[in-house]
């Protein structure tokens, strides 16, 4: 196969190619890029192999493209520079091994071979010589072009060795099956499965950017059954894991939990991109295995499972290494994304939908769209009818915040004010006269706004004042 066409499309490849045959050097794209050609993938980064000194091609290249930084990284032979929205990457051919306590390779100059077999994937070692000779000469030792057009995930050599060299392939493997919509070969299932627990050796930064990159890809419950069915969820993320598991009891059964928040994960994609919202979504549901009880005549019950997965959270970030300033935005969501569904009622309240947009404040409609991604019925008329109950409720939503002006609501009169009408200190005793007045605005018994506010601090302000005495 010949990738002439498709290359000749890239401009500054015809500089390199004959910067190459100046240098006379044998230059190689490899990896990715290629495979997002035969995929038909938009690419955002280019891999250059270079049979020779790399750091010396990449320094010439950028110099002819106009490029002023160039970084280079000589314990690994390697060079990097950006050119026109694409990260280039230059190797110098190698061979790599590995020390058991760690996936940071020691590296010795090799061969073309030496260098593809040393790659994760089949389909990431296809090989295309940019020198004038043979460009666009399509170079597959490893049967990549094959496994893409099949679909499926192998590694070039035995798994066992690829996972036990770098465990994070593992995790790589489901990313890319989650991404690219392939299967998995059956031995990188069973290395997987032999080697997880290998994965303690890769930092949590790594392990989390993975699981991220399968949140984001378009269908990301394949990557995420993939974990699971493979015994890798339970050591990256076992709260998840502890999610499976059905029980039957009195003829009373209750939801494949885990199953049902692959779902949900993936109903929300098809609304977001938004990766904090699908993390929302995978992790609703946290808290159900610890607050699962069977109630007789009833069935299963999970009461208080939302509140109880709000306060897991924090552990959870902490360990994950997930930014702090997203955890408020994750525990809002969990905490109530079982409120929405008990305002579809026709008789419910001003009260009720006043608290839920204070609540929610600039993320109701993000916990809008998780209710209703969490509706997971087979049954088409009952997924209908919540669908249209949340439609109802967000009309509701939108009424009482037009009337109320609740957006970013606290109450108009501050905690100055109080201290100086009631002639008291800071205190807890302030927040609580302040809660007075946000809860009496919040039920309708007086308006947003300042007038009224005031005048209901007067009302009720000796009412606190003589508890305090």
């Amino acid at each position: 196969m010949n990738l002439t066409q498709e290359l000749n499309r890239y401009e500054f490849l015809e500089t390199a190619s004959k910067i190459a045959d100046e240098l006379n050097l044998q230059v190689y794209i490899v990896g990715g890029f290629i495979r997002d050609i035969i995929l038909k993938r938009d690419r955002v980064d280019i891999d250059f192999m270079v049979l020779g000194d790399s750091n010396l091609y990449a320094k010439q290249l950028a110099d002819k493209l106009g490029v002023n930084r160039v970084d280079f990284f000589k314990t690994f032979g390697t060079a990097h520079f950006n050119f026109r929205d694409l990260d280039f990457e230059f190797v110098t051919a190698r061979k790599e091994s590995y020390k058991r306590d760690s996936r940071k390779p020691r590296i010795v100059k090799g061969s073309f071979k030496d260098d593809i077999r040393r790659r994760d994937f089949t389909i990431n070692t296809l090989a295309v010589s940019i020198n004038q000779q043979n460009f666009g000469e399509l170079v597959d030792e490893f049967n990549g072009y094959e496994d893409i057009h099949n679909k499926i995930i192998r590694t070039p050599i035995d798994p066992l060795k690829t996972f036990d060299d770098d465990p994070l392939r593992i995790l790589r493997a489901y990313r890319f099956a989650s991404q690219l919509n392939f299967i998995t070969d059956e031995a990188i299932n069973k290395a997987s499965y032999k080697l997880r627990n290998r994965l303690k050796i890769v930092s949590q930064e790594r392990i989390t950017d993975e699981l991220f990159r399968i949140l984001l890809s378009p269908k990301p419950s394949i990557g995420l059954k993939l974990l699971f069915e493979n015994g890798v969820m339970d050591v990256i993320f076992p709260e998840i894991s502890n999610l499976a598991g059905v029980e039957q009891r009195d003829d009373f059964h209750h939801k494949e939990v885990f199953l049902h928040t692959c779902q949900v994960v993936d109903n929300i994609s098809k609304s977001t991109h938004d990766v904090w919202l699908r993390f929302a979504a995978l992790v609703h549901d946290i808290a159900k295995p610890q607050t699962k009880k069977f109630v007789k005549g009833i069935g299963w019950t999970f009461h208080g499972h939302e509140e109880l997965g709000a306060r897991m959270m924090k552990s959870i970030f902490k360990r994950m290494k997930l930014p702090f300033n997203k955890l408020g935005y994750v525990e809002k969501l969990v905490r109530l994304h079982l409120r929405p569904i008990a305002l579809a009622k026709e008789e419910v309240t001003d009260s009720a939908v006043r608290r839920l947009i204070v609540s929610a404040d600039y993320d109701l409609e993000d916990l809008i769209t998780l209710c209703r991604a969490d509706i997971t019925s087979k049954n088409p008329s009952k997924v209908n009818k919540y669908l249209q109950n949340y439609d109802n409720v967000m009309k509701k939503v939108v009424d009482v915040r037009t009337r109320d002006k609740l957006r970013a609501f606290q109450s108009p009169v501050r905690g100055e004010t109080i201290m100086q009408v009631c002639n008291i200190k800071p205190s807890k005793k302030v927040g609580e006269i302040k809660r007075a007045i946000e809860d009496a605005i919040l039920d309708g018994k007086i308006g947003n706004n300042y007038e009224e506010a005031y005048d209901y601090l007067i009302k009720i302000k000796d009412k606190y004042l003589k508890e305090e005495v």
